[in-house]
């Protein structure tokens, strides 16, 4: 009687320390979320201006443009040391991504084209 009371209250320790697990994690997502909303909200506009200033031969139109998007922050972790950060709008078939660390745009008109 006793070992099925341990096993009992080993499930049932095992279960609360899952659901605290998920708890955690959830609670960090949505932390995670709104600081990722937070940062590609300060650097919308000054993707938008380094983007429209960028000289190119297919020119990047935010404002007045047809068909703009944000597909928003990304980042690239090319070894274990180093992370290239990137902000990507789309504006008529134009894509920026714009560099928040180097304050730099690069522009082209396809996605293959992209590095």
């Amino acid at each position: 009687m006793t070992f099925q009371r341990i096993v009992i209250a080993l499930l049932v320790l095992i279960v609360a320390g899952l659901g605290a697990i998920g708890y955690f994690e959830w609670k960090m997502a949505v932390q995670v979320r709104t600081m990722k909303a937070f940062v590609e909200g300060y650097v919308f506009n000054e993707a938008v201006a380094a983007c429209e200033r960028t000289q190119s031969s297919t020119p990047f139109k935010w404002n007045g443009g047809k068909s703009t998007s944000v597909i928003g922050l990304n980042s690239v972790k090319t070894d274990k040391y180093t992370v290239f950060a990137s902000y990507t709008l789309v504006a008529d078939g134009v894509y920026c991504d714009y560099d928040p660390i180097k304050r730099k745009a690069d522009i082209g008109s396809s996605f293959l084209e992209r590095e």
